[in-house]
This record gives structure tokens, C-alpha cells and sequence, in this order.
């Protein structure tokens, strides 16, 4: 990954091989935002008027190079957009930070070392910073290209390395920042990672191994339940998901816990390495992106790692519900009825709505060790994607300040969300006459009938909230911001973000 360093160094004085300096949108115009002092005084105090000439506005993400004048050391200037500029006596948002410096990483390929001279008034500010400049650098380039002569891989590399100037090295707090970052950063990435691996290479059993390595680097315990294990262990829904692959599916247990922990969270995150819909077969141009089915697993895995690295107050348990639903002589067909963990039996109507069943499972399974809080994540509904669209998630719960808590961690972190309701009247089209369940209810709210299924499977007296991040899991057009192209990592900030506000004391 990107390397990060804090430094004392002036804009003009550090040898770099760009300058990143950011541009606010003004009243007249665009303008210098703080940091930019050493550019514009070489600018001969003009940076604004000659970015303005060159069509720079200031507008979130855009992003102009020049030149450097004499004077810095940095033979590239890089101004990047902040969009609106704060009112006189407020600070940059920390979203506005990320995002510009994650468009000015992006732009920074192929560089070695960039100096980032962005406002920074406070260790929050360096910390949004880092995060942007890491996650917009981040490239998937397992699958491309050789090596050359000398060794090395061919074609442009990511930024190498991430100055962060007005930082302060010495002070702790600044340094506890950048550490968080690169350790937040550093997960994300993994999740991005599994989530771009292509499903002939990821599949239950090769993901359970990535865990259980992972696991063993961080005194992480790891129990993987296979095939056997989960028959004698009746957990109908993940092998009625699973039975039609050759690729046999897998429950993970990935857990943390910490000595003065008082309270404990279980996340589940549902794994469909990849989603053919099984017999109820998706129609041609939706199987492409699939191998995206288990971003919430990768999230879930990815938050536990980092709550663990950071070493926070709390204990988690991270429950993986890993399978590949393939069509076969074997898959599971509509009118089956599979029993499930929980002992209910479940109508199966549609085996593309298959990611409600592995989580039921895991669901139950986790209900049994009585954690104060359940979050699961999951690429469950494009009935999601209808209502809030491509980058905004859906939260429902069952209660509804638990719901009302999550919401506000992710829009602090920087993760667009929306509360969304568990209308009661949507779960009696759910009834089957042949099961205690059908596993698809009425098509309107959709949505909304994944979340009533999935609650179903809570267990009593626990609070619980479902993340649906089918629009934000998986980006297929053009990088934005510290977005890139692919496997983006939603819902990781959210969890960890939540672990710490409960180590903290701050969710009662």
C-alpha cells in the first residue's frame, strides 16, 4: 500500500515530485484554500486568477496540474477542488477532505512521492486527509500485466508515497491518527481486494483460508465450519445455497476480544462468492459484476481485522456466511423447503433470493453467544438500488434508535446511508402453505421484505440492524473522489466506527 508520512516541512522546501494544494469554490471565484500559502506566494500571490484562467472553478474533485514556479522544490503543482468553501469562522468537512484528497491521489499514478499541503486544523483533518489520499491510490493489479526486465511490474504504478504536510509527527494525537488511517485504510483495501478477485479464484473455501491466515497474524481466533460440519450442524439455509456448486460453502468465525471489553458485537456478512441465481437463473447482462456478492463478508472480515489492530475496548465477532449459488443437477429448486439453523423451514420461491438465507443462519448462529448488538451487511436487494440508487446504503433495524446511531456513524465517517422502516403489513406476503416461511414476499418494498425475513432470525431481546449495501458495494463507472472502479469497501468505516463508539461507552 501507499506509504504515509507526517511531516514538519514547508510546501516550499520539501523535495517532492508533486505538490497537492487544495482550491475552494468563493464568492467571485475560485480560491486558495489554507495550506497554500508557499504555492500562491510563488504564484506571485495569482494562484486563483491563473487556475481560474485554466477553467478551474473549485468544484468538488476537479483537479488541475502546473507547472511549479521557481521558488518550490516540487516541480508539479496539483490543485484540487474542495467545492464549497466554509463560512469564514468553519473548517473544511472531513468528507471534502477525504474527497479531494483521494481525486488528487488518483490523478498522482505513476508518482513516488506526493507532499499533501490540504487545510488541516486539527488530527481529524490529517486523519481525513490520510484516508482519502490512501483509498484514492489504491489500483486491483493481481490479474495485470508482467514484469520487465529489471523486475518490476509494468505499466503505472499507484502514488508510492503520501507526505502529509501541517501534520505533527511529535504530537500524539496526529500520530494516532495517521496509525488509524493506515490501519482502517489498509483493511479497506483487503475487502476491495477480495471483492475484485475473480470467482474462479475466490470461493468459500479459498475465502475461509484468507481469514484463517489472517487470523493467525492478528491473534484473531478462527473456526471454519465446511461442509460436514455444517450438515450435522443443520444449517439448512448456507448448504441449501451452496448444494449446486462444486465449490462446497463454508460459516466463518472470525473473533476479537479484549480484556476490559464490557460489551460485545457479532457483525454477519453474507459471502455469495458468486450469484448465477441458481436455478431462477439471472437474465443476460446482470451475472458480470457477481463475484461483488460477498462485499458484505469482505466488509464484516475486513472491520473485525481492523477493530483488532487498533485494539479497541470491545469484543466482535466477525460471522462469515460463505457460498456459491450455481444452477446444477444438484442446486436447490423453487418449491423446495429447506429447514434452517433456527429450526424453521423456509419455502424456497425464488433461489436468487438466496443471501437471506445464508445470513438466517449465521443470524441464529450468532444470536446463540447473546451479543449486545448484531449489524449484518450484505449485497442483498437490487429492490435497494431502485429506491436510494448506486452510492447510498439502506439501514433497518429493530429498534429504532439503534437504526437512528448507525445511521449517524456512517454519515460521519463519510458512508452516505438512509434509515429505511420494517413495514409489518409486507410480512404477511410472506406466508407459505407449505413452510413456516417463503423466502420472497410482495415485489414492491422489497427491500424491505429481505430486512422482515431477516428478522425473523434474531434472536430474542437483541438489537439488530441490517445494512444493504447492493448500490454502494461495487462501483462500475468512473472513479470519483477516493472511489475507485470496482470493489469500493462499503460499509468497513461503519462497523469499525461503531466498535469504537461502543468501546467508548457511547451506544448505552
Amino acid at each position: 500500500m501507499t506509504a504515509l508520512t507526517l511531516s514538519t516541512a514547508g510546501a516550499a522546501t520539501l523535495r517532492a515530485d508533486a505538490l497537492v494544494v487544495g482550491v475552494a469554490k468563493g464568492a467571485k471565484g475560485p480560491i486558495a484554500a489554507p495550506g497554500a500559502e508557499a504555492v500562491d506566494k510563488a504564484f506571485g500571490g495569482k494562484l486563483a486568477s491563473v487556475l481560474e484562467t485554466l477553467g478551474a472553478s473549485g468544484s468538488e474533485g476537479e483537479v488541475t496540474k502546473l507547472p511549479a514556479p521557481s521558488g518550490l522544490k516540487a516541480p508539479l503543482v496539483v490543485a484540487v477542488g474542495l467545492g464549497q468553501a466554509p463560512d469564514k469562522d468553519e473548517a473544511y468537512a472531513a468528507e471534502s477532505l477525504r474527497r479531494a484528497a483521494g481525486a488528487a491521489a488518483r490523478a498522482l499514478t505513476g508518482v513516488k512521492k506526493a507532499a499533501f499541503a490540504l487545510p488541516i486544523e486539527a488530527a481529524e483533518d490529517a486523519e481525513a486527509v490520510a484516508e482519502g489520499a490512501l483509498l484514492g491510490a489504491y489500483a486491483f493489479t493481481a490479474y495485470q500485466g508482467g514484469e520487465n526486465a529489471k523486475g518490476a511490474k509494468n505499466g503505472k504504478q499507484p502514488l508510492a508515497e503520501v507526505a502529509l504536510l501541517g501534520a505533527k509527527p511529535r504530537d500524539k494525537a496526529y500520530k494516532a491518527a495517521a496509525e488509524r488511517a493506515i490501519a482502517l485504510v489498509e483493511e479497506i483495501n483487503r475487502a476491495r481486494d477480495l471483492v475484485n478477485t475473480p470467482p474462479n479464484d475466490l470461493f468459500p473455501e479459498s475465502f475461509a483460508a484468507v481469514a484463517a491466515a489472517a487470523g493467525k497474524e492478528h491473534g484473531l481466533k478462527v473456526q471454519v465450519l465446511d461442509e460436514k460440519a455444517l450438515d450435522k450442524g443443520g444449517y439448512g439455509g448456507i448448504l441449501g445455497v451452496g448444494q449446486g456448486s462444486e465449490h462446497g460453502p463454508r460459516l466463518v468465525r472470525i473473533a476479537y476480544t479484549h480484556p476490559k471489553a464490557a460489551k460485545t458485537l457479532a457483525f454477519v456478512g453474507k459471502g455469495i462468492t458468486y450469484d448465477s441465481g441458481g436455478i431462477s437463473l439471472k437474465p443476460a447482462g446482470h451475472n458480470e459484476t457477481m463475484k461483488c456478492d460477498m462485499s458484505g463478508a469482505a466488509a464484516v472480515f475486513a472491520a473485525v481485522v481492523a477493530v483488532a489492530r487498533l485494539g479497541l475496548a470491545v469484543n466482535v465477532t466477525g460471522w462469515l456466511a460463505l457460498a456459491e449459488n450455481m444452477p446444477s443437477g444438484t442446486a436447490t429448486r423453487p418449491g423446495d423447503v429447506l429447514r434452517m439453523y433456527s429450526g424453521k423451514t423456509v419455502e424456497v420461491l425464488n433461489t436468487d433470493a438466496e443471501g437471506r438465507l445464508v445470513l438466517a443462519d449465521a443470524i441464529t448462529k450468532a444470536s446463540e453467544e447473546s451479543p449486545d448488538a448484531i449489524v449484518d451487511v450484505a449485497t442483498l436487494t437490487g429492490a435497494m438500488v431502485m429506491a436510494l440508487g448506486s452510492r447510498t446504503f439502506g439501514i433497518m433495524a429493530n429498534d429504532d434508535a439503534f437504526r437512528a446511531s448507525v445511521h449517524e456513524i456512517a454519515e460521519e465517517v463519510g458512508e452516505a446511508s438512509w434509515p429505511m422502516p420494517l413495514p409489518s403489513d409486507l410480512r404477511k406476503g410472506m406466508d407459505s402453505p407449505t413452510a413456516d416461511i417463503a423466502n420472497m414476499g410482495e415485489r414492491m418494498g422489497g427491500g424491505l421484505v429481505a430486512g422482515l425475513f431477516l428478522k425473523e432470525f434474531v434472536g430474542e431481546g437483541i438489537t439488530w440492524a441490517h445494512l444493504d449495501i447492493a448500490g454502494p458495494a461495487f462501483h462500475e463507472g468512473a472513479p470519483y473522489g477516493y472511489t475507485p472502479k470496482g470493489g469500493t469497501g462499503s460499509g468497513v468505516r461503519t462497523l469499525v466506527k461503531l466498535a469504537e463508539r461502543t468501546a467508548a461507552g457511547d451506544l448505552g
